[in-house]
């Protein structure tokens, strides 16, 4: 049998509890595919560095990422970025090159339909 995952970060379980519902409410898929990932034990988590970020997207897009951003690379483009976690490193280059670090309950506030969106793991 299976161990279960139990998290213990209460503002983790909250934001999965809160993507839950708002996926349901505006039946709306990403937000039910965001807390599915989030609920990952943490060995199987994202972990994205900003040179793969550089690499799959384009100028003035949104990136979400279910994890954490971490500092390897440079970024040449502006790009607006929501994570779990950022590295202190990450947030100064993603800063410098003109983009912005949201949490992911920002996007939810500002985006509730998901559109747009690019998920990197």
């Amino acid at each position: 049998m299976a161990k279960k995952i139990i998290k213990t970060n209460p503002n983790l379980i909250n934001l999965i509890r809160d993507l839950k519902k708002k996926s349901n409410a505006e039946d709306v898929a990403i937000w039910k595919d965001i807390s599915n990932r989030l609920s990952r034990s943490t060995r199987r988590r994202a972990e994205v560095n900003i040179s793969s970020i550089n690499r799959h997207s384009i100028t003035d897009e949104t990136v979400l990422i279910p994890g954490k951003v971490l500092s390897y690379g440079t970024l040449d483009h502006n790009v607006s970025v929501a994570a779990l976690n950022f590295s202190e490193n990450a947030r100064k280059k993603i800063e410098s090159a003109g983009g912005k670090c949201l949490s992911i309950e920002d996007i939810v506030r500002e985006n509730p339909k998901g559109s747009n969106i690019r998920i990197l793991e």
